[in-house]
């Protein structure tokens, strides 16, 4: 088992990779009352096109990641939550663009919840009549994510901003697209993806690592796994420009709701390249529109915004981009606001105070979450797939410049890269 101290932060993270392939951290916080663990694929909602080992192109209906996860929690003769529930355990799942996460918290009975997590998932049960079943449950599901105007504001800005990548595409899929998955199409995909070598398992919290690893290796050691498959993704060449510069929809909000994308032009960094253009895209947003702002104090005083405003920035290997906005009475003057305000932040560049001052609030902020370990159990491995480590985030932040930070600005805030997704009321008062 290895050992990697981060001294400044008073962290210890132990990691060792099984002979299975999994990758399993421990990251120990003694004082802490309640533990952390989550096993998560490497697999999301945007990795529905394949090639096998064999050769074989796969092409999947789309939601299918989410639609497994769905099913992972069905087995023949065991009821997964009563289970935790019986353990003392609050269990839950999620699937995102790139990664489908499993995971639980407890006070007590670590040993048998964590058993519990590892034999479920690697435990796939599916009957044509349960998926069958499931179509239903996840079309109602499907169809109360088109009336939600926050998901929707925010899923038309990824279809106005990307052409062809699949992240424009719903991760629950359509009723449509549900419909024609099979017992055999989740199967394939789990033998694919959910594999101990495109996993990894995380637990935080209060416990002892040595026993806590001896457990993870005495259940996998009882299992036997294929060799690990080669995964090859196959994504669309995505092009640069956005899709559309603007769509609008009608649903029924009391404030319209306005979100303003910014599309990066370039995409496949990995590792430290792809945290410190994550940092600096965050240091700009912060500076230019954080709530010590002259623009947030000015929008906020004459009531354009609400305190729904916010922004955030996405990077992937494959794909990344900026969001700012929420509600607000008038849309288009917001966007109109927004555009100057970075337009006239470009041109004066970035203030050197602003600028410590911002880095001093995400390195206070980072500081503070990392006693959550909910935080540091949804960060760790999204970090770790991409390359790089959720403790290294303090001294990369620490590394940056101003000058990185206004590069960063004038690469990335780009008219020609900027799209707008607007929710209207669904009756419009003239």
């Amino acid at each position: 088992m290895q050992t990697t101290v981060f001294e400044q932060l008073g962290e210890t993270v132990y990691h060792e990779t099984l002979p299975n392939g999994l990758a399993v951290y421990l990251v120990p916080k003694q004082g802490f009352s309640k533990t952390y663990a989550v096993f998560t694929t490497r697999y999301g909602s945007i990795d529905s096109h394949f090639r096998l080992k064999s050769g074989e192109e796969v092409h999947v209906p789309d939601g299918i990641a989410h639609f497994l996860e769905h099913k992972m929690f069905e087995k023949k003769e065991m009821d997964v939550m009563h289970e935790f529930s019986r353990n003392g355990a609050s269990c839950n799942a999620f699937t995102s663009f790139n990664r489908t996460a499993y995971l639980f918290s407890c006070t007590d009975n670590l040993d048998r919840n964590l058993n519990l997590l590892l034999n479920y998932v690697q435990e796939p049960y599916f009957t044509d009549a349960s998926v069958e079943k499931e179509k239903g449950i996840i079309g109602q599901e499907i169809t109360m994510y088109d009336d939600n105007p926050d998901w929707k504001v925010y899923m038309n800005l990824l279809k106005a901003m990307y052409q062809k990548f699949p992240i424009k595409i719903e991760i629950a899929g359509t009723i449509e697209s549900i419909s024609h998955i099979t017992k055999e199409y989740l199967y394939q995909c789990y033998e694919t993806f959910y594999h101990p070598g495109n996993m990894v398992l995380l637990v935080v919290g209060s416990f002892d690592p040595e026993t806590v690893m001896k457990w993870v290796r005495d259940n996998q050691a009882a299992k036997e796994f294929p060799p690990t498959p080669k995964i090859e993704r196959l994504f669309p060449e995505e092009p640069a420009p956005v899709a559309e510069s603007r769509v609008e929809a009608n649903l029924a909000v009391g404030l319209p709701k306005c979100l303003i994308g910014f599309k990066e032009k370039t995409n496949g960094l990995t590792g430290e390249a792809l945290l410190k253009r994550e940092l600096t895209t965050k240091l700009v947003l912060d500076i230019a529109f954080g709530t010590s702002s002259a623009l947030y104090q000015k929008w906020y005083g004459s009531g354009l915004i609400t305190e729904s405003f916010d922004f955030d920035y996405s990077g992937e290997k494959e794909y990344g981009y900026s969001i700012i906005g929420g509600d607000t009475p008038d849309p288009d003057k917001l966007v109109a606001e927004v555009q100057q305000g970075i337009g006239e932040l470009m041109q004066r560049g970035i203030d050197q105070q602003d600028f410590e001052r911002a880095k001093r609030k995400k390195i206070g902020l980072f500081l503070r979450s990392l006693n959550s370990v909910e935080f540091i159990a949804n960060q760790f491995t999204s970090y770790k797939f991409n390359g790089t480590e959720l403790f290294s985030v303090v001294p990369a932040l620490e590394s940056i410049t101003r000058e990185e930070v206004e590069a960063r600005m004038r690469e990335h805030f780009l008219t020609e890269q900027m799209s707008v997704s607007i929710v209207r009321s669904a009756s419009p008062q003239e």
